[in-house]
């Protein structure tokens, strides 16, 4: 019983680990490979994008987008970022003009050039409420001990085991030592009776 339940805490620690693991690559992974990652937070591109998708965003030369391409970008002063379609392109005044999908007419203001953050390449459907979760407090902390906690309980079985291993051998010595020294006390006359027994 004990063995099976052991087993299955092991699979079980083993697959949360692995997803965290997974979960990490993707947030902090994709950095190195030069993507920036965005939650969707409104509706306004769906159905390309639903609310909780995380999308990865890679840096474009601006004068390669098209109009039709998806543009995230910085939307105003407070630096809320957005993504939206490319409606039509202003190339003198350096504007896209965009719109979502969802939204009946264009964005009231026009994008320049110099606040596009990228163009965005692919999404995990929903891995943004993960990503926020996870980067922001308590949700940090959290993810952190838990992590923590899995591998010390993934280790500690193990670690357990190793000390009864090291410990067995130790155990019987003392044993033997102990049947030794009671031999060495017994008067003369039992030990040679022992020995004619024998």
């Amino acid at each position: 019983m004990k063995k099976s339940m052991r087993k299955i805490w092991n699979i079980t620690s083993a697959v949360m680990v692995a997803l965290m693991i997974f979960c990490a690559l993707f947030l902090m992974g994709a950095r190195l490979l030069g993507y920036r990652c965005f939650t969707v937070l409104t509706g306004s591109m769906e159905p390309a994008y639903q609310v909780g998708d995380l999308i990865y965003v890679k840096e474009v030369d601006v004068n390669t987008v098209q109009v039709g391409d998806d543009i995230t970008f910085i939307l105003n002063e407070d630096l809320v970022v957005a993504t939206h379609r490319v409606v039509r392109i202003d190339a003198e005044k350096q504007h896209f003009y965009t719109k979502g999908l969802a939204n009946e007419i264009e964005d009231g203001d026009p994008v320049h050039f110099n606040n596009v953050i990228g163009v965005p390449r692919f999404r995990i459907p929903k891995l943004g409420y993960v990503s926020d979760f996870v980067q922001n407090p308590p949700g940090m902390y959290i993810a952190v001990a838990g992590l923590a906690v899995l591998l010390m309980l993934a280790f500690l079985p193990d670690f357990r085991i190793g000390r009864r291993v090291k410990t067995a051998p130790a155990a019987e010595r003392c044993d033997a030592e102990a049947e030794n020294a009671r031999l060495m006390t017994e008067p003369d006359e039992m030990r040679a009776q022992i020995q004619q027994e024998t």
